[in-house]
Formats: structure tokens, C-alpha cells, sequence
């Protein structure tokens, strides 16, 4: 692997300027579920529908091109493509304000997706060349707060913008600043040379590469219990504005000032917390990469049920925002949910090398996009669908509560996985398998 460059300033600017485009890259993706009702008011289409249009071709589109992009950016650099994505996702999500039919709007949809399939696997592998391996899930821990402050900004700002303006300036004023800071990337974030992957490095052939990342044994453990988490995750995140709005009777805009503010901040520290934990924990025990994983998802699985299931009814308000009761619940699960995503994502940067990394990311990113992003908004639209008839306007309660049990799943995949990392890389080091010389060497 890669020897990391010392970390002076520069490091952490290039950080910066990455984080901000990822979270740009899930502001673009999470705004259309704040936008779910006016869009299905103005269109006139189902759940279904709007799980089509927020899952299966976004995720379809992703997965194709993730992959080569990600090998693209193991040959070229990083950044090149980095910076195109962001530039190319946020013209097409500011494009979405403009369609005048749903077709238009599923068509641009698809082109966002093109676009952030090259954003999120080279940001990581970006992020994993400027840091050593003991900051290294700190660093990405930054990073990966880009889901967390993208709800609340594009659930926030997007809901009150879309009561003020119409969900067509939504699209357009939250799509804008991706632009610049793509433009930014390129500009100002200078690479070392030293970490810059040279082609002559790939030159395995894609099916040569596919095996040697699927031959690797925690590697695919990860990959099933991530795109488990993912389903939940993401039906949650598409759904949830719109289980406030039916469930507890919030307005557009409060439901988006609630996850974005509350759940977004909340979720934002959890993930910092977490980065800084398996940093500590993984130096004395390499299998707490992915203990820390296991421990966090676990805790969040209570919380997420009863979040669904607690009972309508204000707990109170915070100016004129009404907090429902069950809400509470959400904030724990906010903070333990996202903790399955820094130490398994960590995990790659360890287990493979610079002139793979970006692949395996990708590969990973396409397992969670296919089944997180396709499978779970549309399973869970179909089910509220099927159980409209029969319980009405709760119907989506019971849905995105049975979607929280795919996260004993990915508990069952990391408690296998931790022993056969574990294994992987203290065999790379050499090093004896107690814990205490591990944290010696």
C-alpha cells in the first residue's frame, strides 16, 4: 500500500474541499424525499412510482458506472474525477426543477446517479492516500458525515424552500453550489505526488480484479451486511419526511426541520464519535474495525423500532415546531445507525492496496446502491401500497417498521466478519494474534 504523506495543512484543506462535495452528493440524492408529496400532487403518481424514481433507477444507474469509474480513478487520480462528478450530479439535480413531466424528472434523476457513481469510491480512496492508518478512520469519519449534514441541508433548507418557493426552486438552489466546489477541486486541492496511483499499477484485468476482492473473506461479509443496512437506511431516509407528514400530522417543512436539524446533527456526531472510537479500539485489537460496527448497528435496532411504533402524540414544540413522542426515539438511532459505514469503509483502505482501493470502495458503494437505494424505498412504497386497503394512512408505519429487522442482518455479517479480518491483517503485519502485542507492533 501506499506510504501516506505527512499531514500538514494541506492535508486537512483537501479534506475540506472533499467532505463538502460529499455532502453535496447526499444533499442532491436526499432532497427528492422531502419533495415526495408536492411532486406526487403535481404528477399524480403512486408510492410505487415514487419508490421507482427515488430507488431502483437511481440504483441501477449507479451500479453500472460505479465500477469503471472507480478504475478510472485508480489509473488517472483521484481528483480528476472527483471533481467532474460533482460538477456533472449537480447540473443534472438542478436540471430536476425543470422537468415538466415525471418522465423528464425519472431521466434527470438517472443522470444524477451517473454522476455521484463517481463521487463517493474515489473520495474515500482520495481521503485513505493523505492519512495515516491510525488517523485514517478519523479522517473518513469527516467524510462520511456528508450523509448526516446533507439531511440537514437538503432536508432542512430543501422542505423550506419547497413551502416557500415550490419544489422546483428546491432542486434548482440546492443543485447549484455542487458546481463550484467541483470547479474548487480542481483548482485548489493539490495531491502529493507520492500518493498519485500510477496506471502502470492497474494492470490486473477487471475479472482478475473482481476475484481477488471477493476471494478476500471479510471483504464480502462486509459488502452483505453494509447493502442490508443500506435497505433499512434507505427506506428510512426516503420515507421518513413523509411518515411525519401522514403519521403525526407535520407540515413539509416541519418534518424536514426535524430530520435535517435533529436527526441530521445528531447523526453527525455519532459518526464523528465513531471514527475517533475505532481509531483508539483498532490500535490495541484490529478486530475492533469492525466491532465497533457490530456494537453501534446492535444498539440501533431498539431505537428504530420503537421510533415506528410509538404512538402518535406532540411531546412538545420547539418554537412552533411540534416534536412528536416517538421522535425521541429517532435521535437514538440516528447517532448508533450510520455506525456500520466508518469502520467498514476504514477496513478497505487496510485490507487492499492504493492501486485497488477505489475498486473495492466502488464495488462495495454498487452493493449498497443496488440493494440500499433500489431495493428499499421501492419495497417499502409497494408495502405501503398493499397495506393502504387494509390499515390506511398508518400503512407506512408498519412498512418502515419491518424494514429495521434487515439490520440484524448486518450484525450477523460482521460478528462473522471480525475474526476473518482480524486474521487478514495481522497476517500482513506479521504480528501475533494477542491483543496486547498487537498494540505494541
Amino acid at each position: 500500500m501506499s506510504a501516506s504523506p505527512p499531514v500538514t495543512w494541506r492535508t486537512h484543506y483537501a479534506l475540506a474541499v472533499i467532505a463538502l462535495i460529499y455532502i453535496f452528493n447526499y444533499i442532491d440524492r436526499l432532497l427528492v424525499s422531502i419533495l415526495i408529496e408536492p411532486i406526487k400532487t403535481e404528477f399524480g403518481v403512486s408510492d410505487t412510482m415514487i419508490g421507482l424514481l427515488s430507488g431502483v433507477a437511481f440504483a441501477l444507474f449507479y451500479t453500472v458506472f460505479g465500477l469503471p469509474l472507480g478504475r478510472l480513478a485508480d489509473r488517472i487520480g483521484r481528483k480528476p474525477v472527483v471533481a467532474l462528478a460533482c460538477i456533472a450530479w449537480s447540473l443534472m439535480t438542478m436540471l430536476c426543477g425543470l422537468a415538466t413531466s415525471f418522465g423528464l424528472l425519472l431521466l434527470f434523476r438517472i443522470g444524477v446517479a451517473i454522476g455521484e457513481a463517481g463521487g463517493a469510491a474515489p473520495s474515500v480512496a482520495m481521503v485513505a492516500d493523505l492519512y495515516p492508518k491510525h488517523l485514517r478512520s478519523r479522517a473518513l469519519s469527516v467524510l462520511l458525515m456528508g450523509p448526516a449534514v446533507g439531511a440537514v441541508v437538503g432536508l432542512g433548507a430543501g422542505g423550506w424552500i419547497a413551502e416557500h418557493y415550490g419544489w422546483r426552486m428546491a432542486f434548482i438552489l440546492v443543485g447549484a453550489p455542487g458546481v463550484l466546489l467541483g470547479l474548487i477541486l480542481a483548482w485548489t486541492v493539490r495531491i502529493p505526488k507520492h500518493v498519485r496511483p500510477l496506471a502502470t499499477q492497474v494492470n490486473d484485468g477487471l475479472v482478475q480484479t473482481l476475484r481477488t476482492l471477493l476471494q478476500t473473506p471479510s471483504y464480502g461479509l462486509m459488502v452483505i451486511g453494509a447493502s442490508a443496512a443500506a435497505v433499512a437506511g434507505y427506506a428510512l431516509g426516503t420515507w421518513n419526511p413523509s411518515f411525519l407528514i401522514r403519521s403525526h400530522g407535520l407540515s413539509i417543512q416541519h418534518a424536514g426541520l426535524l430530520i435535517g436539524l435533529g436527526g441530521g446533527l445528531i447523526s453527525g456526531v455519532g459518526t464523528l464519535l465513531c471514527g475517533l472510537v475505532t481509531d483508539k479500539l483498532s490500535a490495541r485489537d484490529p478486530g475492533w474495525q469492525i466491532g465497533t460496527a457490530l456494537v453501534g448497528t446492535l444498539l440501533s435496532v431498539p431505537f428504530g423500532v420503537l421510533y415506528f411504533m410509538w404512538p402518535a402524540g406532540i411531546a412538545f414544540t420547539l418554537g412552533s415546531v411540534p416534536v412528536p413522542a416517538g421522535f425521541l426515539f429517532y435521535l437514538g438511532f440516528a447517532f448508533f445507525g450510520t455506525w456500520w459505514s466508518v469502520p467498514c469503509i476504514s477496513a478497505l483502505s487496510h485490507l487492499f492496496p492504493a492501486s485497488k482501493l477505489a475498486q473495492a470502495t466502488a464495488l462495495f458503494f454498487m452493493g449498497i446502491t443496488l440493494l440500499g437505494v433500489g431495493l428499499g424505498p421501492l419495497v417499502t412504497g409497494l408495502l405501503s401500497d398493499f397495506y393502504s386497503a387494509r390499515i390506511g394512512i398508518e400503512a407506512l408505519r408498519y412498512a418502515l417498521a419491518s424494514s429495521i429487522g434487515l439490520l440484524l442482518i448486518t450484525c450477523l455479517c460482521l460478528l462473522l466478519a471480525i475474526p476473518r479480518y482480524r486474521a487478514q491483517i495481522l497476517q500482513q503485519h506479521r504480528i501475533p494474534s494477542a491483543p496486547a502485542e498487537a498494540a505494541a507492533a
